[in-house]
């Protein structure tokens, strides 16, 4: 898991470098199409890279997205109509069944379709009429991070190609994103989070939270820090947690709260002041954190990027914050329980 993390910063400058090209070939080909919708379906991490995509597709091109429930056709044999929308795959290895059944059955319903895998000669790549490789290379790890960071980047670059319809990123975009692989070094090697996980040692629960593009990264968060260190960690927008799960917070249940620079990370103001009411243990994560931070609260400050960036960012400190806890906690986050890695559902 270490080995991939590390690796995360190589992978954002191969994308960058080779990936540009045939990325933009699909998404200049997809604008052409004017899907009237996109369905993204996904699981696990991959489903949190999907929920980013949505957010973007939404945001930068005003096209209605959503994530796809594989049940209602894998199980239920439902056959909605499909006609002009774009199914998206998201898979880091393209093996599991139901999410090629999705899209073989979406494009037999008069879908465009297009995987995004990093397995090139996967089942879910043949299904799809379009793939894009995410080229992260072979990751050692059950847990995904490289793979992860990958396929956000894959996903921007191919909304932001279709929103200039060339296949192109603006100008502006482009130089920031040539800054990337640079910005998330510094963050492999930031000991903050390393030095954190002393903090959380012995927790029982936890609680992530972010809106916005940061919604995706709490739910990344949780996902990572259920399957290495086995603790209950649920995720909520910030909009969700004051309807309800607040009161759940106390200083016994740690919150990591993902608060970027831009309107989601500007609305969380008022969950960090609910949270600061309830004197909960907050660790606020991002580069729109407020100067001054809550009582009981500590802060891991990322690079300061543009708000559709962030999720590249901010979930490298995660990753290793959940690696550093499930070491201090005795565990070994390469061989998690349970788990393999490539997991077929059906």
């Amino acid at each position: 898991m270490a080995a991939d993390i590390a690796e995360q910063a190589a992978g954002y400058e191969r994308l960058l470098a080779e990936g540009l090209a045939p990325i933009a070939a699909v998404a200049r080909q997809v604008a052409e199409l004017s899907p009237r919708f996109v369905l993204f379906t996904a699981r696990g991490t991959s489903d949190h890279a999907a929920l980013f995509a949505a957010y973007l597709t939404e945001i930068r091109l005003g096209i209605p997205a959503g994530l796809a429930s594989p049940s209602s056709i894998t199980v239920y044999g439902a056959r909605p109509d499909l006609r002009d929308a774009l199914v998206v795959g998201v898979s880091q290895s393209g093996g599991s069944p139901d999410l090629t059944e999705v899209v073989r059955v979406a494009r037999e319903s008069g879908a465009h379709t297009l995987a995004v895998t990093n397995n090139a000669g996967s089942p879910l790549a043949d299904a799809a009429q379009l793939h894009i490789d995410v080229l992260a290379g072979k990751e050692r790890a059950v847990a995904a991070t490289k793979t992860y960071t990958a396929e956000l980047l894959a996903l921007l670059l191919f909304v932001e190609g279709m929103r200039t319809g060339s296949g192109q990123l603006d100008a502006a975009d482009r130089a920031e994103l040539d800054r990337l692989p640079e910005l998330a070094r510094t963050l492999i090697e930031d000991p903050t989070p390393t030095q954190l996980a002393a903090r959380y040692r012995f927790a029982d629960r936890l609680v992530t939270t972010g809106r916005g593009y940061a919604y995706p990264t709490a739910r990344e968060t949780a996902l990572k820090l259920m399957e290495t260190s086995y603790l209950s960690a649920l995720a909520f927008s910030g909009a969700d947690l004051l309807h309800g799960p607040l009161a759940m917070t106390d200083p016994d249940v740690p919150v990591l709260a993902m608060v970027g620079d831009g309107p989601a990370g500007r609305s969380m103001s008022e969950v960090l002041g609910r949270l600061a009411e309830r004197r909960a243990d907050v660790l606020v994560v991002g580069n729109g954190a407020p100067a001054e931070l809550p009582a009981h609260a500590v802060r891991i400050g990322t690079p300061a990027v543009d708000e559709r960036f962030s999720p590249l960012l901010d979930i490298v400190p995660m990753q290793r914050l959940a690696l550093a806890l499930a070491l201090a906690r005795g565990e070994d986050p390469d061989a998690p329980r349970g788990l393999k890695k490539v997991t077929e559902t059906l």
